[in-house]
């Protein structure tokens, strides 16, 4: 597989939390699903860059929602993974859970 083709922790998990969301997955929504799940506390604008770059590879698709009242009129730009983007999460999976396959780790952490 070429270099770069494999998805980083936080590409997995932003992936995963619009995957978990279907329809609801916008901005501040997957950024709290994945605080809610993980307790990582990311910055908002780190989840938008992480999804505008898995835009630019095909692996999400967005589209904008219609303007609503509590937002001052504003649309939400709502996110879905693309099929490729669902191979990708696949993909990555499969490899991380080859490396732990029969790794045994010392109880106290040292390796």
């Amino acid at each position: 597989m070429p270099r770069g083709e494999y998805l980083g922790e936080f590409e997995q998990m932003v992936m995963l939390a619009v995957a978990r969301l279907g329809a609801d997955a916008y901005g501040m929504a997957i950024l709290d699903e994945i605080h809610t799940r993980t307790g990582t506390d990311a910055a908002v604008g780190s989840v938008y860059a992480a999804l505008d770059r898995l835009e630019r590879r095909g692996y999400v698709a967005s589209s904008i929602g219609d303007p609503t009242p509590e937002r001052g009129g504003r649309a939400k730009r709502y996110f879905a993974v693309e099929p490729a983007g669902a191979f990708a999460l696949t993909r990555s999976r499969a490899a991380i859970d080859a490396l732990w396959k029969d790794l045994e780790l010392p109880a106290d952490g040292s390796a």
